[in-house]
């Protein structure tokens, strides 16, 4: 088996068998974000340490397609002992990497949904952004 085969193994894996799916009880921030482009919904909950800047857990729950969601299972695993400004930190690239296989400019938005709720939410606990902003990737 060839790596990129490896890796298109590992997204269905956590496509069928999502890790952390669900929502999560008493989150210290939870956001939601769309692709509407292709009808991709995720939901991120992150619980912090007693810092209030360490993230300890991460969930997530949402409909979407195989890219979107194995990219937002693989990044619960990811962010536990992370800081939130390691999660701001993060780029597509980081994502891409992760996902191990090279993606097309259409689902690019796809694998990075995850991400950018996650940054999103971190930014809204901080007082960042408005209460109302609701995450959309789009061009």
């Amino acid at each position: 088996m060839s790596g990129s085969d490896m890796y298109r193994q590992q997204i269905l894996d956590h496509y069928k068998n999502p890790r952390n799916y669900g929502e999560m009880q008493d989150p210290d921030f939870s956001h939601v974000g769309e692709n509407p482009s292709c009808g991709d919904t995720i939901q991120v909950d992150v619980k912090l340490a007693d810092d209030d800047e360490t993230i300890e857990q991460v969930a997530f729950s949402g409909d979407g397609c195989a890219i979107s969601q194995a990219a937002a299972s693989l990044l619960t695993e990811t962010l536990p002992g992370k800081s939130i400004d390691e999660l701001q930190a993060m780029d597509t690239d980081d994502i891409v990497d992760m996902l191990g296989v090279d993606i097309s400019p259409m689902r690019i938005k796809c694998a990075v949904l995850a991400r950018q709720v996650a940054q999103d939410g971190s930014k809204l606990y901080r007082g960042e952004l408005d209460e109302k902003d609701r995450t959309i990737t789009e061009e």
